[in-house]
């Protein structure tokens, strides 16, 4: 079955006038493991996150769609704490602790913070 993220990897894939074997080249993976992402098989790498705003520099529109995908598509989400700071990983942490807490208004607040409309 094709999930979220699949539909978005198939349309950006058009979009581009790319096939499978382009994006999975250009991921550095299988074509049989993007199709197993695409199809639910398989969960889609963290890395990717970036590596497909990077490789096919996505505009904001298409940035949301992505996101969007991927909260659709996915259980669970990796991080890497990797070069951040002490502060930096206590939030990360205290967010993920509280994160079935939130609610609908508290969420819409931190949305705006981390899409920089704050003041909106």
């Amino acid at each position: 079955m094709l999930t979220s993220i699949g539909k978005f990897f198939r349309k950006l894939r058009i979009d581009e006038g790319e096939i499978l074997k382009d994006m999975a080249e250009k991921l550095g993976v299988s074509v049989s493991f993007l199709s197993a992402v695409e199809n639910g098989k398989k969960r889609m790498p963290s890395a990717w996150n970036k590596k497909i705003c990077d490789i096919y520099h996505l505009t904001e529109e298409q940035r949301k769609a992505f996101t969007t995908s991927v909260a659709e598509t996915e259980d669970a989400i990796e991080m890497s704490f990797i070069g951040q700071s002490l502060q930096n990983r206590e939030l990360a942490v205290s967010f993920a602790r509280k994160f079935s807490d939130i609610n609908d208004m508290q969420a819409e607040a931190i949305r705006r913070i981390l899409s920089g409309d704050a003041d909106k």
